[in-house]
């Protein structure tokens, strides 16, 4: 018997059998609507999973499951891209206030999560992040994600003179960011705007240095003049004046994005009273152990009545009449068929990183766009925007395995994004 045993032996010792985790390495999401981020829509469709991307969908009777993947039955549900935010921030804030001591790693993997937790699977930071993020971003390629993906933008490049604008670009992108951006406003003529030939020799040096650059802007000439010198995102809406016809056909024929940031405007002002949703579960529940805190504080009268009395609400209300500008410029560009990206501005004290961004896809359908050409701002055109079409932002073949699984259709209602029933990263469900 023992020469029997020893040939058995040596007979396994040339086979492989696949383990347990083998044959559950791909996975099979069935039975769900499934908006794919570029405006389709598969009724019961089944995404085949393995190691951190799609590799296979389509209407269920089409899709052949891999023996032996696990199953996850989506029946009734409705699946989307993982949302993104083409202009958010990753800070130093803790709650409602910049923190000194906050620039640490520590708090810039809460805010990812916080962002994750509300389905925002991915975050273009514009600028100023603590540096612990650069390496949270590097280690993103590593493994499965239990947090959002991040791209960061370094310091707002700034300058008196284009040479010091272009020495600040030169050290900006030796920290090497994803993008770069510029900010070229005067807060309603409170401040001073960053002087045009600094902000084109700033451009000009990022086009040399084949990075994309993202400019802050307030004023339709001041997005015009950007976008002729080589801008390729208009970081936040015209506020000004109605966008015109030139500044159209300029969008169009560069390929740029345009990032409304419609709450921006919204947390100018908000707190000179109690926010509508200062009581909101979905509110709160991104807000951890401070929710409390800062449920009482959003809504104390005293503060309110010295939010009222401060010049920076007098500003804010100048930033509401301006919001109604940026509102009809939304619905004129989508009509005219501008590429749009989501995007919030979210990171900074009283702007809600994960909650504003569900606002703000409400916001945008209140300016008149549908709730798909809202989704795709948010998914697949946000992911171009940024150079990373068919990497993430879509449920297609190839693409990251980032998704939001909602119980109700946000087609009918953008509401609908509030009704997360899981968030996938790389394959893989949060808990």
């Amino acid at each position: 018997m023992k020469p029997r045993l020893h040939t058995v032996a040596l007979l396994c010792s040339f086979l492989t059998f696949p383990s347990a985790a083998a044959l559950a390495q791909s996975t099979a999401l069935s039975g769900a609507r499934v908006i794919d981020g570029r405006g389709g829509v598969i009724d019961r469709g089944t995404v085949i999973v393995r190691d951190g991307k799609i590799v296979q969908v389509g209407p269920a009777a089409s899709v052949t499951v891999p023996a032996g993947a696990e199953r996850v039955d989506l029946a009734g549900r409705t699946l989307i891209p993982g949302l993104i935010n083409a202009h958010g921030h990753l800070t130093n804030v803790v709650g409602m206030r910049t923190d000194p001591n906050g620039a640490t790693r520590d708090n810039v993997l809460r805010q990812a999560r916080t962002y994750a937790s509300y389905g925002i699977t991915t975050v273009f930071s514009l600028g100023d992040e603590p540096a612990p993020a650069f390496a949270l971003r590097d280690e993103q390629t590593h493994g499965p994600l239990d947090r959002s993906r991040i791209f960061l933008a370094g310091t707002v490049i700034n300058g008196t003179s284009a040479e010091a604008a272009r020495a600040m670009t030169d050290k900006v992108a030796a920290t090497h960011p994803d993008l770069l951006k510029i900010r070229v406003d005067d807060n309603l003529g409170t401040g001073s705007k960053m002087p045009e030939a600094a902000w084109q020799a700033a451009i000009a040096r990022a086009q040399e240095l084949k990075l994309p650059i993202a400019s802050h802007i307030f004023y339709l000439a001041d997005a015009k003049g950007v976008l002729k010198a080589g801008s390729t995102l208009i970081a936040h809406s015209v506020r000004d004046q109605p966008v015109d016809a030139e500044f159209i056909a300029a969008m169009k024929a560069k390929g740029a994005c345009y990032s409304p940031t419609l709450m921006r405007e919204v947390s100018t002002f908000v707190y000179g009273t109690t926010p509508a949703w200062a009581h909101d579960p979905f509110f709160l529940k991104g807000l951890g152990g401070d929710a409390d805190a800062i449920a009482k504080q959003i809504t104390d009268a005293q503060r309110q009545a010295e939010v009222q009395a401060s010049n920076g609400y007098k500003q804010g209300l100048r930033y509401k009449a301006a919001l109604e500008v940026a509102r009809k410029n939304l619905k004129t560009l989508a009509d005219q068929g501008v590429r749009i990206a989501m995007g919030t501005d979210t990171g900074p004290a009283g702007r809600f990183q994960g909650f504003f961004e569900h606002l703000e896809l409400e916001m945008m359908v209140d300016a008149g766009l549908t709730p798909m050409q809202v989704l795709v701002s948010a998914t697949g055109d946000a992911a171009r925007c940024h150079g990373k079409a068919g990497q993430i932002g879509t449920i297609e073949p190839g693409a990251a395995a980032d998704f939001v699984v909602l119980q109700d259709n946000p087609l009918q209602d953008i509401k609908a994004t509030r009704t997360i029933q899981s968030v996938w990263i790389t394959g893989k469900a949060l808990r």
